[in-house]
C-alpha cells in the first residue's frame, strides 16, 4: 500500500500506538496505513475473535464483520470476543462491542449475513484484504474465487483439533504467487473432512492462528516484513512443531490463469 504522509495523530493516538510507532519498521506512516485500511473478516468465531480484538487494538480503521450466528455457551471455549452475558446476541454484534470496547477510535461495519453468489462479490470489493476464518469448504472457496475476481489479498487459516494452517494469497500483486485453489483445487467430498464440531478443537489453538492472521494482516497493510504469500504454515500443538511448505502457482488454474 501506498505510504501515508498524513501524520496528524492526536494525543490519543500517539499514546494508544506508541508502542508500534516506536518500530522502525513501524513508525507514525505504518500506523497511518493502519488508521486509513479496510479490512473484511469473514467470520466471528474462534479464529475471527482474537483476529478481530487485535486489529481493532493495532488501529486498523475500518473492520468489517461477516457473520449470520447468535452466540452459543459451546462457543465460549474458544471465541473470545464473546462473553457469558452476550449468550444469543448476533455475533456481528458481539464481536463489534468487543473490539470497540478495546479501540473505540475504529469503525466496525456489521454484516448479519452468511456469504453467497449474490452477496460476495458485492461485499468483498469494498474492502482493502480479506481475512478468512470461516468454518466450511463452500464458504472458504467463494471467498477465495471473489477476491482473485476483485483483486483483494486474502489471508487465509483453518484449524482442527490440534493443528492450524495460514497463508496469504494475491495472484493480482507483482509477484504473483498463487491462489488458494492452486493449492487445493477443489473441495474434498462430503464427510471427508469433519468439521470442529465434529471433530473438536482445542481452543488456544484458534487464539495462535488468528493472531498470526492478525500479524500477517499488518504487515501486508503496511509492506513491512515478508509475505507469506507462496508459502504455507502448518502448526502442530501437540509436537509444537511448525513447517513451512513452498507454494507453486497452477499455470493451468482456472481462477487465477485467467484473472
Amino acid at each position: 500500500m501506498t505510504p501515508d504522509t498524513d501524520l496528524d495523530f492526536t494525543e490519543e493516538e500517539i499514546q494508544r500506538y506508541s508502542r508500534h510507532i516506536l518500530l522502525p519498521e513501524l513508525g507514525g506512516s505504518g500506523q497511518a496505513a493502519l488508521r486509513r485500511a479496510r479490512v473484511l473478516i469473514i467470520g466471528a468465531g474462534g479464529l475471527g475473535s482474537p483476529l478481530l480484538l487485535y486489529l481493532a487494538a493495532a488501529g486498523v480503521g475500518t473492520i468489517g464483520l461477516v457473520d449470520d450466528d447468535q452466540v452459543d455457551l459451546s462457543n465460549l471455549q474458544r471465541q473470545i470476543a464473546h462473553t457469558t452475558d452476550r449468550l444469543g446476541q448476533d455475533k456481528t454484534a458481539s464481536a463489534a462491542t468487543a473490539a470497540r470496547a478495546i479501540n473505540p477510535l475504529i469503525n466496525v461495519e456489521q454484516h448479519r449475513l452468511r456469504l453467497d453468489e449474490a452477496t460476495a462479490p458485492d461485499l468483498i470489493p469494498r474492502y482493502d484484504i480479506v481475512c478468512d476464518g470461516s468454518d466450511n469448504f463452500k464458504t472458504r472457496y467463494l471467498v477465495a474465487d471473489a477476491c482473485v475476481a476483485a483483486r483483494r489479498t486474502l489471508v487465509s487459516a483453518a484449524v482442527l483439533r490440534f493443528e492450524g494452517q495460514l497463508s496469504v494469497f494475491k495472484p493480482h500483486s507483482h509477484s504473483g504467487g498463487p491462489c488458494y485453489r492452486c493449492l487445493y483445487p477443489e473441495a474434498p467430498p462430503p464427510g471427508f473432512a469433519p468439521s470442529c464440531a465434529e471433530a473438536g478443537v482445542l481452543g488456544a489453538v484458534t487464539g495462535v492462528m488468528g493472531a498470526m492472521q492478525a500479524s500477517e494482516t499488518v504487515k501486508e497493510i503496511t509492506g513491512i516484513g515478508e509475505s507469506l504469500s507462496g508459502r504455507l504454515l502448518l502448526w502442530d500443538a501437540l509436537a509444537t512443531r511448525f513447517r513451512m511448505i513452498r507454494l507453486a502457482r497452477d499455470p493451468a488454474c482456472p481462477v487465477c490463469s485467467a484473472a
